[in-house]
């Protein structure tokens, strides 16, 4: 009797233990799959941002754009250059898309080319204004800046192109949300850690609602100093076909110079400077179609 409860008792280890070994197989097998997904995620944050760059990149710019650390992006390029997705200027050490993507990508394919489409209507608003001049776009929950322009003075606002920032304390991201669909704005006011960045940033979701909706009565939105202490910022949507916002014009600047006075006088330029931008890209999109 008793060298049968000790074989049960073995055969009952053996099997606890077949089991463990086989739960720990399935979790390495699980990591090594979540792993594999998020080097592709990684990899094609790095696409996205040498196509939206008019200019080569950098490793540090990659790194600063992306928020990827800078050994990570370096592993990511070499695995891109040797599938000719990447090209990498030996001279300046910098990258852009290599014609693997481009082949993959298509002409018809292509988005627009925002910094030499956009360029010109970026510079009118920096003579009527002053001010820097930005142009941003939606990209998952967050504004992305794909061009900019900026005036000739010491005191001035620059952000990097291919910069992310949050969509409820910026005045593109703000334009950006408020135009998205209701249930889309639902779920991100629901699913978004509003974080005070300073103590103008709006970090109840209600109120932030609120701000949406004005901002679609308005047509234009306003930075009150909500990102950064100082920094004031007019931004108005761009429209797309069917009427859907498909980016947004921004002018930054110091508080003590964009004043509310000042504000009002820029919102009427702003928005038609917006128009004409609209009907370029529009025809851009056209000849791409048609090419």
């Amino acid at each position: 009797m008793v060298q049968y409860k000790q074989s049960f008792s073995l055969y009952g280890k053996i099997l606890g233990m077949l089991e463990q070994s086989e739960d720990k197989l399935e979790n390495k097998a699980e990591n090594a799959s979540n792993g594999s997904v998020q080097s592709i995620d990684r990899a094609l944050d790095l696409l996205e941002c040498l196509a939206r760059s008019p200019n080569w990149m950098g490793i540090s710019e990659l790194s600063s754009a992306t928020g990827q650390p800078v050994g990570t992006v370096h592993r990511l390029l070499m695995t891109l250059m040797a599938r000719e997705y990447v090209a990498r200027d030996s001279r300046t050490r910098r990258y852009a898309l290599g014609p693997a993507f481009r082949l993959l990508a298509g002409a018809a394919l292509r988005t627009p080319n925002w910094g030499e489409i956009a360029a010109p209507y970026l510079r009118e608003m920096v003579e009527m204004s002053g001010e820097t001049a930005n142009l941003a776009v939606l990209e998952r929950d967050r504004a992305v800046y794909v061009a900019q322009a900026q005036p000739v003075r010491m005191v001035r606002m620059f952000t990097e192109i291919g910069n992310r920032v949050p969509l409820y304390n910026t005045g593109c991201g703000k334009v950006l949300l408020a135009y998205q669909p209701e249930y889309m704005r639902s779920s991100y006011l629901s699913g978004t850690g509003l974080v005070p960045y300073t103590k103008t940033t709006i970090t109840d979701p209600e109120l932030l609602k609120q701000a949406l909706e004005q901002i679609r009565q308005n047509g234009y939105a306003i930075d009150d100093e909500e990102q950064e202490e100082g920094v004031r910022c007019l931004s108005v949507p761009v429209y797309g076909m069917a009427d859907k916002v498909i980016a947004a014009i921004s002018i930054s600047g110091p508080s003590s110079r964009l004043d509310s006075e000042r504000i009002a006088t820029l919102i009427p330029q702003v928005k038609r400077v917006s128009a004409s931008l609209a009907i370029a890209l529009q025809a851009a999109q056209d000849g791409t179609s048609q090419a």
